[in-house]
């Protein structure tokens, strides 16, 4: 983890350029949208 800002956190991959933002709390679920853009963010879909 890169960074924090209220409930959102970013992740950083060691060789691959920028952030990946996940809203929530670890313990939330999130929406299948949501899910879908944090995919697409870190390059799994």
């Amino acid at each position: 983890m890169v960074a924090t800002r209220g409930s959102h956190r970013q992740f950083k991959h060691p060789s691959k350029p920028g952030r990946v933002t996940v809203p929530g709390k670890p313990s939330d679920e999130n929406a299948p949208g949501t899910k879908n853009s944090i995919f697409k963010q870190a390059g799994w879909k």
